[in-house]
């Protein structure tokens, strides 16, 4: 089955608002829905799950954004995504490089995917986020518009 998925993109915010920096992801599409961003598709997700494989397929571009627990120098990075069939036991832990492989070993398809971690520093049951993270966020999402997603429109017409 061919699908229509020229000039497609999808961003998915992984993450979860109630746990105060757990939220980035979300907040993220949040900001870029504010922006009146209109060139992409958006997913919240409070985790990955083996059916975003099939909703990949239907797209040539994927973001995957989420908070990190790491260490980060500037507050986030930007890495391109290489599908791989890690998994757990679990399906609580699919990263999304074992969705990337999915796509591409159950629907034949293999979108360009990216990853970006925005650092968080505290993850307690709260909303909103903390102001270092929130400064991290704004960092990100600067770097986003200004040289990932204006690049990739470009190289798309």
């Amino acid at each position: 089955m061919s699908k229509n998925v020229e000039n497609k993109c999808i961003i998915f915010g992984i993450g979860n608002s109630g746990r105060q920096d757990d939220g980035l992801g979300w907040a993220f599409l949040d900001l870029l829905k504010k922006n009146e961003f209109e060139k992409a598709s958006f997913e919240y997700k409070y985790q990955l799950h083996i059916e975003d494989a099939e909703l990949i397929s239907n797209y040539n571009t994927v973001f995957f954004v989420d908070a990190s627990k790491n260490d980060l120098i500037i507050g986030y990075k930007f890495d391109t995504c290489t599908a791989s069939n890690k998994y757990s036991f679990s399906t609580h832990a699919l990263v999304p490089e074992t969705i990337l492989y999915l796509s591409e070993h159950l629907y034949n398809h293999k979108p360009k995917a990216y990853i970006l971690a925005i650092q968080g520093y505290e993850w307690e049951l709260k909303n909103g986020l903390t102001k270092m993270a929130a400064e991290n966020l704004n960092k990100a999402a600067e770097f986003f518009n200004q040289k990932i997603f204006l690049q990739h429109i470009k190289n798309r017409t």
